[in-house]
C-alpha cells in the first residue's frame, strides 16, 4: 500500500528509547544535545517580531514564485555585508533548507541518480534523499590536526549517475569550513564532469574566531553552484519557517537551473505571505542574536576544554564555527552503548557519533548552547565516566 520510499525502520533506536524511559520516570536530565535556541534562554526583540508580523499587507495575496522582491533584497543585503554581489533574481525563498535541498534535487536528479555527501554530516541527509528518489554516495572528510575533504575519495565516489556534490559550510558537527583551496579543487571537478555544487551555510555567521569572514559559495561562478541558508540559525527563529536558495556559475547553466527552479516553486508556492513581509526584521534580529549565541558557544568550549585538561582520556577535536563540539572518546564500547550508560548512570544525555554518520566508534556529539550551567554540570559526570 505504501511506497518503498517510505519503508523506514520506524522501529525507536535503543538511545530514543532509553530517553523516553529516563523522561517518564521524571529523573533529572542534563541535556547536552541542545539545538533549538528558542528554548536556550537567549532574548529576543520580541515587540519588533510580532510588530514585523502585524504588517498590514499581509491581507493581500500577490504570489511570486521565487518569493516577495523585498524579502529577496533583504537577502542580498545581507550578502552584501559580507562583500559579497548576489542579484536578487537569483534568489527563490523557500520554507527550509530541507525544501531548498528537495527543491535542487528535483531540478538535478531523475530517480536513482546519486549526490555526493560528506561523512559525517546531517542525519536529515538520508530522508530527504529517499523521499526525492535520489542515492547518497559518502565521500569522507579526514582529521588530522584539522578537518579536510579527502579528494581522492570523492572522486573515487563519482559515477555516471552522479548529479551533484554537497557541501556543508562550516560542517555540521565537525565545524570546519572549507577553504579556497579546497573550492577550487571542487570547482575544477564539477565543471569537469558536469556536476553541481550544493553549499550549505546555515552555520557560516558563527565564526568561532572573532573577526573572521570566511567567504561563501553564494557568488561561486566556476562551477554551477546552488547556496542556501535561512532565519533558523542566522537570527535563532527555526518557527519562522523561512530560507533562501541561491544559483550562481556559469550563465547558460545558471539560468536553465533558474528557469526549472522557479516553475519547482511556483508548483508549490510554499512560503506564507506574513512572513515574507517581515522577513526584513526578521533577517535583522541576528544582530541581537548572533552575538549572544556566540558568546554562550565561546564560553562553553572554553569550559569544555578546562573539564578535558583534568583528565587524559577524551579529547575535543578542533572547530571552527557552529554549535557543537566533537569528542574523541576511548572507543571500549559502541558510542550507542556509552550514552546510554551516560544517561542511564549520570543523568547526562549526548549524541553518539553514528547519529552523524562517523564511520567509527569513539566519538559524542555536544551542542554548545546548552545552558551554561547545565553543560558545566554535564560536564564534569561525562568526564567522571572515564
Amino acid at each position: 500500500m505504501f511506497a518503498d520510499r517510505t519503508n523506514w525502520n520506524l522501529k525507536a533506536n535503543p538511545l530514543s528509547e532509553a530517553l523516553a524511559t529516563h523522561r517518564a520516570s521524571g529523573k533529572p536530565l542534563l541535556d547536552l544535545t541542545a539545538s533549538n535556541p528558542t528554548e536556550c534562554g537567549f532574548d529576543y526583540e520580541s515587540r519588533g517580531i510580532l510588530q514585523a508580523l502585524a504588517n498590514p499587507a499581509i491581507l493581500a495575496y500577490d504570489p511570486d514564485p521565487r518569493g516577495l522582491l523585498g524579502a529577496r533584497q533583504a537577502v542580498a543585503g545581507y550578502y552584501v555585508a559580507r562583500d559579497a554581489e548576489v542579484p536578487v533574481d537569483s534568489i527563490i525563498l523557500t520554507t527550509s533548507t530541507s525544501e531548498a535541498y528537495a527543491f535542487v534535487f528535483r531540478a538535478l536528479c531523475n530517480p536513482g541518480d546519486e549526490i555526493l555527501i560528506p561523512e559525517p554530516s546531517y542525519p536529515l541527509f538520508a530522508f530527504l534523499a529517499d523521499i526525492q528518489d535520489v542515492k547518497l554516495v559518502r565521500y569522507p572528510l579526514d582529521y588530522d590536526y584539522g578537518w579536510q575533504i579527502n579528494f581522492h575519495a570523492l572522486q573515487q565516489g563519482i559515477t555516471p549517475r552522479t548529479r551533484g556534490v554537497i557541501v556543508v559550510h562550516p560542517n555540521n558537527p565537525t565545524g570546519h569550513f572549507s577553504t579556497p583551496g579546497e573550492l577550487e579543487k571542487l570547482n575544477a571537478i564539477c565543471s569537469a564532469r558536469n556536476l553541481a555544487v550544493i553549499a550549505d551555510e546555515v552555520f557560516l555567521d558563527f565564526a568561532l574566531e572573532a573577526g573572521r569572514a570566511p567567504f561563501t559559495f553564494a557568488q561561486n561562478a566556476a562551477a554551477l553552484t546552488f547556496t542556501m541558508s535561512g532565519l533558523s540559525k542566522i537570527s535563532g527563529l527555526p518557527q519562522m519557517k523561512a530560507a533562501w536558495l541561491i544559483t550562481s556559475g556559469p550563465e547558460q547553466r545558471k539560468s536553465q537551473a533558474l528557469a526549472r527552479l522557479e516553475i519547482i516553486a511556483d508548483t508549490y508556492l510554499s512560503m506564507n505571505a506574513p512572513v515574507q513581509w517581515a522577513f526584513p526584521a526578521l533577517l535583522e534580529q541576528r544582530h541581537s542574536f548572533q552575538p549572544q549565541l556566540l558568546a554562550r558557544v565561546r564560553k562553553n568550549l572554553a569550559e569544555l576544554d578546562r573539564e578535558l585538561a583534568t583528565q587524559k582520556y577524551c579529547a575535543r577535536l578542533a572547530v571552527e564555527a557552529g554549535w557543537y563540539a566533537v569528542l574523541r572518546v576511548p572507543a571500549t564500547r559502541s558510542d550507542e552503548e556509552l550514552a546510554i550508560e551516560l544517561l542511564t548512570r549520570k543523568n547526562v544525555y549526548v549524541h553518539p557519533g553514528h547519529f552523524y554518520d562517523f564511520p567509527s566508534d569513539g566519538f559524542l556529539v555536544l551542542s554548545l548552547i546548552t545552558g551554561e550551567e547545565e553543560f558545566a554540570k554535564g560536564l564534569e559526570l561525562l568526564v567522571e565516566m572515564f
